[in-house]
This record gives structure tokens, C-alpha cells and sequence, in this order.
């Protein structure tokens, strides 16, 4: 007795961690807490990700404990989520420096950020609607951080309605499968002979019900006014709402996929994401707004990673999830830099010139295709994923080579296509050695299915390309105009003046 210890285990100490970091955002609200304690806050809010970076650095199997779940996709979402919380904190601790809802502003991001957390953690489905609901609440909050402002709230009651509306289709989804299988632990429900109580007709239509609880809060077609609308929201918050909420979809399918994968519903998910991915791109394409632009490319992006799970390729989902994540919050933080330079018009010279590396581009890209293609011809995800490398390798290199000037210029596109190139095959591997043993197989999908979305999206790049090339037509104005009033903002979320700030003037308001 008097020789032994106790010893805490990293996941005690992370959760430890994050209690601290929300009572110090609690009392951030105090008025009397100095606003200098929010530098203090922000290096508390770091301590969490690091445990989680521990923990998913010494994980070498799924242990279940109480209501949670510990592995190395739920740490490594967990570290994902509250790394790009702190990033954000950091960054808005100077950004929104006299707000109003500064305090505020810190508290519900902290609060969002742990919950949401707290679900990828869950083993146990009403932790997960309990951590997810709050989750979608603080986003709403978010939203409406400048209540003063009639837009804000607007924006906010929109989203805040069709989070609910998502919410109640996963509650619905989680009771129908917890009541048939007698279990309300992930781990048993998705064991063979839990689904096996499942008759074919109650598997698909808890499987539509997920999809409709994914499609939401990805903002997928028909869905995707909430997340046009919030970009009346501070960019920190939409940094971190692109980065590490949008995402949730291909999260929740992939904890889920034993039940999802070889149902009818990936099919109806196949159709949706492969709509949203051309509408995506279409709204990317023809606003000039830049918030707008990283809008519209994070509904194609998420449609595409939704595609990758309908086709059940989940690993490549969550890798997709997670680089999407850091690569849009880092394009939001800078929005405000952004500025779009005039191409040089380049010569005759160098454009017969870019030719022959055009061609080797194309070339290049063709062969990249044919041998990931080659490495596994019999999964149909494969071909998909073949095709998308090979046609980002030929548009990369002619942009970076074909069209660089002059000889150094293509000797520094040729290096970054080759850097790029090396990082992408090591992060990909790191993230295949870490995710593989934690990540279900999923059943891939049939032939037909993967034929219907290569129709679909090279019918889209067909209409796309033919458009382009005949902006006088009749068929350019309407497509076009089409999507710029799907990407416009309704008319109660636009203002020519923001009213709040003359009237909190006249009302001799003070920042505090």
C-alpha cells in the first residue's frame, strides 16, 4: 500500500485540460477579469491539443472507456479540431481587439471546439447528439456574435433552423438503430451480429436518415444557403466553421460506415454530392466576393469528400477532411490580404513556347492516372481518385511550368510540382500508418455507381469547358446568372448601411 501510486492517464489528463481551458473561458466573462487574461486563456487552450498529440502518438489500439472512445481517429480529430481552435484564438486576440463580443467571442469558441471534440470522442450515441447539438448551437451563436446586427441574426435564425432540422434526422437515425440492436454503444451496434437484426429496409432508411443529417451542416445541395449566408460572420469564426464543423459529414459516416457501406443510400449520396460539387465550383467560379469564393469552393470540396465515402473510401475522406481543414482556415485568415493581379500577356514566342510543355503536362498527368489505376483495378474508388490526381498533376504543372517565364521560372515550377508531389505521397502514407488499423474497411461501390458519377462530373466539366468557349450564347447568360443569384445573399441578409453601429453611436455605447 505505502510503495503505491496512483497514475493518471493522458486521457484523464486531457480531460483535465479541457475542463481548465472552459473555466478559464468562463471567466473571461467576468467584467472585473482583466482583457489581458485572454493571452493567458489562448496558451491554456494549447494544452489540450498537446495531450491529444501524446496520446495519439502512444495509442496503439481502440480502447473503450466508460462512455468514450479512444483510438487514433478520435484523437487525431480531436487534436485536428482543438489545433485549429487555439490557431484561431491566437489570431483574433489582435483581430477583434474592441469588439463588443470579444469576451463573449472567446467563451462560445472555446466551449464549441471542446464539445465538438467531445463527440469524435464518444462511444456512446446520446454523448454524441448531447456533444454534437451543443456543437451546432455555439456555430449558431457564432453566427449571431453581432446581435446588434439585423443581419447576423437573420443569418444566424437560418442556420440555427436547419442545424435543428440536421440535429433531429441523426436523433432519428441514432433511436431507430439503438432500439432494433438493444445498444446505444457504437462499438456493439456495429458489430455482425447487431446489424444483422437490421432487416434491408430499416438499414436504408436509418442510412437516409444519416445522409440527411450530413448533408446539412456540409452545406450539399439543396442545403447550401446557411453556409452562403454566414459569411456576415467575423472571418475567425468562419475560418474555424470551414476548417473544423463543415467537415462532421464525412466524420459521422465514416464512425458509422459498417451500416452505411454497400447500402442503396451511398447511391442517393453519390447523386447529391456529385450535384453539390458542380454547384460548388460553379458559385467559386462567377462571384467576385473572395469570402464567397472560399464558400463556394468549400461546398465542392465537401461534396467530393462525401463522394469519397459514398464510393467507401473513409480514409481517404478523413485525409480529405482534415488537409481541406487546414488549407481553407489558412485562406480565411488571410482573406484579408488577398489582393488578384492582371496576368502578364505573354508573347508568341513563349506561348508556342508553353506548347510542347503543355502537352508533356498532359502527358505527365495521363501516366500518373494509368498507374494508380494499374495498382488496384478492381476498386472502383480507385478510378475516380486516379482520374482527380492525374488531371491535378497536368493543371499543375501547366500552371507552374507550362506557362512559367522564361527558364528560371520553369525551374521553380518544376520544383515546387516535385516538392508538392514528395509531400503528398509522405503525408498520405503518415496518415494511412496512423488511421489504417482505426478506420473500418468500407464496401466499395459497384461499377455502375462509380460509371454514374464519372458521367456526371465529366459532364459537368464538358458543359463547363463548352461555356467557356462560348460566353455570346444564350445557355453562358442563363447558367451564369443562375448562379450568381444562387451565391447572392436574400434580401433580409443585406444591408447598404450597418444601422446597428450609427445607433449605438447615437445611444453613446461603449466598446467593452
Amino acid at each position: 500500500m505505502g510503495g503505491s501510486r496512483m497514475l493518471i492517464s493522458l486521457p484523464e489528463i486531457f480531460f483535465v485540460l479541457l475542463a481548465i481551458s472552459v473555466l478559464s473561458s468562463l471567466l473571461l466573462l467576468y467584467p472585473r477579469v482583466p482583457l489581458s487574461f485572454v493571452r493567458f486563456h489562448v496558451g491554456i487552450t494549447l494544452l489540450p491539443p498537446i495531450a491529444a498529440l501524446l496520446a495519439l502518438v502512444t495509442t496503439k489500439e481502440t480502447m473503450i472507456y466508460g462512455p468514450w472512445r479512444f483510438d487514433s481517429l478520435s484523437w487525431l480529430l480531436a487534436l485536428f479540431v482543438l489545433t485549429i481552435g487555439f490557431i484561431v484564438q491566437r489570431y483574433s486576440v489582435r483581430y477583434l481587439l474592441g469588439d463588443r463580443a470579444y469576451r463573449k467571442y472567446f467563451a462560445l469558441l472555446t466551449i464549441t471546439t471542446t464539445v465538438d471534440s467531445g463527440a469524435w470522442l464518444s462511444n456512446d450515441l446520446r454523448l454524441l447528439l448531447v456533444c454534437w447539438g451543443v456543437t451546432l448551437l455555439g456555430l449558431t451563436l457564432l453566427i449571431r456574435l453581432k446581435k446588434e446586427w439585423s443581419v447576423a441574426r437573420n443569418a444566424a435564425k437560418q442556420s440555427g433552423r436547419l442545424f435543428a432540422l440536421g440535429w433531429l434526422f441523426l436523433m432519428g437515425a441514432v433511436i431507430w438503430v439503438t432500439q432494433a440492436t438493444g445498444h446505444w454503444q457504437l462499438s456493439l451496434i456495429l458489430t455482425k451480429s447487431s446489424l444483422a437484426q437490421l432487416d434491408s429496409w430499416e438499414r436504408t432508411c436509418i442510412n437516409l436518415l444519416l445522409i440527411l443529417a450530413v448533408v446539412i451542416p456540409a452545406a450539399q445541395w439543396p442545403f447550401q444557403r446557411w453556409l452562403l449566408d454566414s459569411v456576415v460572420a467575423p472571418t475567425p469564426v468562419s475560418a474555424v466553421m470551414h476548417a473544423g464543423l463543415v467537415n462532421a459529414g464525412g466524420i459521422i459516416l465514416t464512425r458509422f460506415s459498417p451500416l452505411f457501406s454497400g447500402d442503396i443510400a451511398q447511391l442517393v449520396l453519390l447523386l447529391l454530392s456529385s450535384v453539390s460539387v458542380i454547384i460548388g465550383t460553379g458559385i467559386m467560379l462567377v462571384h467576385v466576393d473572395y469570402k464567397r469564393q472560399l464558400v463556394g469552393s468549400t461546398i465542392a470540396q465537401m461534396g467530393f469528400m462525401l463522394i469519397q465515402c459514398a464510393l467507401g473510401a473513409y480514409l481517404a475522406a478523413i485525409i480529405h477532411a482534415i488537409l481541406h481543414g487546414l488549407f481553407k482556415s489558412t485562406l480565411f485568415l488571410q482573406a484579408g490580404s488577398a489582393l488578384h493581379h492582371d496576368a502578364v500577356p505573354a508573347s508568341g514566342t513563349h506561348q508556342s513556347a508553353s506548347l510542347v510543355w503543355t502537352i508533356t503536362g498532359g502527358t505527365l498527368g495521363l501516366m500518373v492516372a494509368l498507374v494508380i489505376w494499374l495498382s488496384s483495378p478492381g476498386e472502383s474508388y480507385q478510378l475516380i481518385s486516379a482520374l482527380t490526381l492525374g488531371w491535378s498533376v497536368s493543371l499543375a504543372w501547366t500552371k507552374l511550368v507550362a506557362f512559367g517565364y522564361g527558364r528560371v521560372g520553369r525551374i521553380a515550377g518544376f520544383s515546387l510540382v516535385t516538392a508538392a508531389a514528395i509531400v503528398y505521397s509522405l503525408v498520405h502514407d503518415t496518415f494511412y500508418d496512423v488511421l489504417q488499423d482505426s478506420i473500418p474497411k468500407g464496401i466499395q461501390a459497384q461499377a455502375p455507381a462509380a460509371i454514374l458519377l464519372l458521367i456526371i462530373l465529366l459532364a459537368g466539366s464538358t458543359a463547363g469547358v463548352w461555356l467557356a468557349r462560348h460566353r455570346s450564347s444564350t445557355a453562358y447568360a442563363v447558367i451564369y446568372l443562375w448562379l450568381v443569384r444562387l451565391g447572392e445573399p436574400q434580401n433580409d441578409l443585406v444591408e447598404s448601411h450597418p444601422k446597428y453601429l450609427t445607433q449605438s453611436f447615437f445611444r453613446g455605447g461603449h466598446l467593452r
